[in-house]
């Protein structure tokens, strides 16, 4: 990673209560804003103010979960200046109001957002394997196609499965609409020691290109490859289920493709004969 994002991110994480600009960080890390900004969404997937926000909505989401602070204590403590602002942007990233979002904590009967449905036109899907990194038990794992790489709300279609430590497992995204989306998954994987539960490891990752294009009535075929998360990556937003790693994972015999009768309740169904085609390959020196 590039010495000066890796301190941008630092300064960001410790800093982010404080009345932050991009200026402010790329003066702190010695590069001018211009640079500073390319170089850190290069790096990073996303801008130097997005990820900031991420942080901050990140933190508001552990306070609403782990203290009885007030929203509004909350808001002041990740570095908003005002309720409203906070609440507008906490909900449009995570899928619920603060206060929701605080019932949910408390299993207090809410649900969790469903992908936003897509506009009128041509619905595909997404399928193929997805794989844990060596040196982890079974994991759960949380796949979606998002419109910017941070795991934020919406998604536009997601799926939970189940990936043994040993083997891949297969996964299909359904009724995703046409157009290019960030394919990102989130897992929870088990210790590989006497004790499984003692060991457990965030994981992130995706598909290796940027993202993914989806076309009409198309299978469109990408692999998932997961890691451990790094200081670097934008922080989840969304709120996701309970990612609870399985103790044992049915093998798959082998990955089947998506079919327009298999589109869930109250889904959309692509038209027509499902065709697969290949995700585009990473570009030469990238």
């Amino acid at each position: 990673m590039d010495a000066a994002v890796e301190r941008a991110v630092e300064y960001i994480r410790e800093r982010f209560s404080d009345p932050l600009t991009v200026t402010d960080i790329a003066r702190n890390v010695l590069l001018s804003s211009f640079h500073f900004s390319r170089v850190f969404k290069e790096e990073t997937g996303v801008s130097p103010g997005r990820f900031l926000a991420a942080v901050r909505i990140h933190e508001a989401k552990r306070l609403i979960d782990s203290t009885s602070m007030s929203i509004a204590e909350i808001s002041v403590a990740v570095g908003y200046t005002s309720v409203g602002s906070f609440t507008n942007s906490f909900t449009a990233s995570v899928g619920l109001s603060p206060s929701r979002f605080r019932r949910l904590c408390r299993n207090a009967g809410e649900g969790l957002p469903g992908p936003e449905p897509g506009p009128r036109s041509g619905h595909g899907a997404v399928a193929g394997t997805v794989r844990l990194p060596e040196g982890h038990g079974n994991a759960r794992v949380y796949l979606g196609a998002f419109g910017t790489a941070v795991v934020q709300y919406p998604a536009v279609a997601s799926a939970v499965v189940d990936v043994p430590s040993d083997r891949p497992s297969c996964y299909s995204l359904e009724n995703v609409p046409e157009g290019s989306w960030h394919l990102l998954a989130v897992a929870v994987a088990a210790g590989t020691g006497h004790d499984p539960q003692a060991g457990r490891t965030a994981l992130v990752g995706g598909h290796s290109t940027t993202t993914v294009t989806v076309t009409a009535s198309t299978v469109t075929s990408a692999a998932v490859r997961l890691r451990p998360a790094r200081p670097a990556d934008p922080p989840v937003l969304l709120a996701l289920p309970e990612l609870e790693p399985p103790a044992t994972v049915v093998p798959h015999p082998g990955c089947a493709a998506a079919t327009p009768g298999s589109a869930p309740a109250g889904g959309r169904r692509a038209a027509g004969r499902l065709q697969v085609v290949s995700a585009a390959p990473v570009p030469s020196g990238a």
